[in-house]
């Protein structure tokens, strides 16, 4: 179970905890600025985006398991997990680009969305800034966890991801009411470079697809077999084979593939971007790295979560 557990578990707590900030956020707002009224549409607005990702995922999983066969079946696993990768890789760099100020974005919406004059207009704008906010998140979780559960034969991955989205919720809700403080900026950080090395096995696992599919050729031609030292019952065979994605017998493309991806990925993502060099010019005013102002429903005695 643990080598299905790993991977999903990591997309459901990164995934998970994103959405659960953002909430976070639009809720604390519109109770700290006195809009409580506006709580209802923001809900809505999340069910609805939930729902649409669920939804999502169940279409992925009917085409791929009842419409497709043989080839076919291979090529549009291999397809959505390309996808899933290109996605999961530009929400990583866009969190890192735009952490600083998500708080102020969302504020905004919020502050022009009570704007309108009318007064269904109004709620009809928050739900809508709820459900995109979270829409974007629920469909890249869903599709790089179809992705990465390809080929599992039991409920594991699902299990994973379950857990994992209890614990971004559990972890979310301690946070707003300050109960507990993590350094948010770190945590995305190394939960950033393990999602990397999840995607760089979604990236192999799609190059096997579409060799299975003929698309690509050297299915056979292996780069290497360590199938005599990797035990996939293991506890570090799980987490290699879960969180790496390294099989005993991947063929030489995979490897290149793997390769390729993973090393310039990993590097951009961990070169230090412009605002950590101009950090210690700031020293002096310090800015919350993902989220600011995110605290409980008492507007009298706010605290505060620094990431």
């Amino acid at each position: 179970m643990g080598q299905a557990f790993l991977a999903s578990y990591l997309i459901g707590l990164r995934e998970g905890l994103e959405m659960v900030l953002v909430v976070s956020i639009l809720v604390a707002y519109l109770v700290k600025t006195g809009r409580r009224k506006q709580l209802l549409p923001v809900w809505l607005g999340v069910v609805a985006a939930v729902a649409v990702s669920l939804t999502f995922g169940w279409v992925l999983t009917y085409i791929s398991s009842t419409v497709l066969y043989g080839p076919q079946h291979e090529l549009f696993d291999a397809i959505t997990s390309v996808i899933a990768v290109g996605l999961v890789t530009w929400m990583i760099f866009w969190m890192r680009r735009t952490a600083r100020r998500l708080s102020g974005e969302l504020r905004g919406r919020l502050d022009g969305a009570a704007g309108h004059g009318a007064r269904a207009m109004g709620v009809a704008a928050v739900v809508g800034i709820a459900f995109l906010a979270i829409v974007r998140e629920g469909l890249e979780t869903t599709l790089l966890f179809f992705a990465s559960a390809q080929g599992a034969t039991t409920s594991a991955p699902l299990v994973g991801l379950g857990v994992g989205v209890a614990s971004a919720v559990v972890l979310g809700v301690l946070l707003y009411f300050g109960a507990i403080r993590i350094n948010l900026s770190t945590f995305f950080t190394v939960s950033g470079v393990l999602l990397i090395f999840v995607a760089a096995g979604i990236f192999k696992y799609a190059i096997h697809d579409f060799q299975e599919a003929g698309v690509l050729p050297g299915l056979s031609t292996h780069a290497f077999d360590i199938s005599g030292v990797l035990d996939p019952s293991s506890w570090y065979g799980a987490v290699v084979s879960g969180l790496f994605n390294i099989t005993p017998q991947p063929s030489v493309l995979e490897m290149v593939a793997y390769v390729v991806y993973l090393v310039p990925v990993l590097v951009l993502f961990l070169w230090p971007s412009r605002a950590k060099k101009a950090a210690p010019a700031a020293a002096a005013a310090p800015e919350p790295n993902v989220v600011a102002d995110v605290a409980p429903a008492s507007p009298e005695k706010p605290q505060h979560v620094r990431a």
